[in-house]
């Protein structure tokens, strides 16, 4: 397929989410990298922006006492289109405007489906120290073609979490690319979601507990909560198929 030239307008950040007060200093920040397409140059979804709002307030409420902000990104486009990899660009487009507005401030990407992959590729940037990956979308592996890279992931704390029932985006995909990128980063894991799917929604405060005890020990080297000590420190498989527990964040470090 011949590549897709991007759109006219450029990526940009949303409104700082943060609920630490006007005129707070910001000493990190998440940005929230929403869903999109495989292929497409239309603009993204409002739909997609909308989904990791939420997300976006609860981690930048946990984190108001340590200076966190959160950004959504606004895409260029909502496709990947390829070899161009828009939504990674876009991605490592956010974390320079981020060190242009704060200085130099470590950065969590924390991406949705498509955003996920897009959170994953864009981890080499200096400014990254964390990636977040919620059901990411991932194409199928192909041996004898290009893998999904995982070099850029060294260095960076990571955390996948996926569904054990998502139709759109296959949890095994990110297993085994958790797999490869554990070879040479004992910092990561991965959560299994039993029984959720794509949308996560099922145990939706428990992913949202997760999400916040990673963030806030990735970014401001707190320490992580048991089982995200545990699932970090455990071998394959245990820690890339860590269940999450109903009622997880009821009691961390408690």
């Amino acid at each position: 397929m011949a590549q897709l030239a991007p759109s006219a307008r450029g990526a940009r950040l949303g409104r700082t989410i943060s609920a630490a007060g006007t005129g707070s200093t910001v000493t990190g920040v998440v940005l929230l990298l929403p869903g999109g397409e495989p292929e497409s140059t239309r603009r993204p979804s409002a739909l997609s922006h909308a989904f990791v709002r939420p997300m976006a307030r609860a981690l930048a409420r946990a984190g108001s006492s340590e200076g966190l902000a959160a950004h959504v990104v606004r895409y260029r486009s909502r496709g990947w289109n390829g070899p161009a990899a828009h939504l990674a660009r876009d991605a490592e487009w956010a974390a320079d405007e981020v060190v242009r507005r704060y200085g130099d401030v470590p950065v969590c990407l924390a991406g949705y489906d498509m955003g996920g992959r897009a959170a994953l590729h864009a981890a080499g940037h200096p400014a990254v120290n964390s990636v977040l990956a919620l059901a990411p979308w991932l194409p199928e592996d192909d041996v004898a073609a290009s893998p999904e890279p995982v070099k850029q992931l060294a260095d960076r704390h990571v955390l996948i979490v996926h569904g054990t029932n998502d139709a759109r985006t296959d949890p095994e995909l990110s297993y085994r690319l958790a797999q490869r990128a554990k070879k040479s980063n004992r910092d990561i894991c991965r959560f299994e979601v039993h029984s959720d799917g794509h949308s996560l929604y099922q145990h939706r405060s428990e992913v949202l507990a997760l999400a916040a005890d990673f963030v806030l020990g990735a970014v401001y080297s707190r320490s992580y909560s048991r089982p995200v000590a545990d699932a970090l420190a455990a071998p394959p498989p245990l820690g890339l198929r860590m269940p999450l527990a109903g009622g997880f964040g009821r009691s961390l470090r408690g």
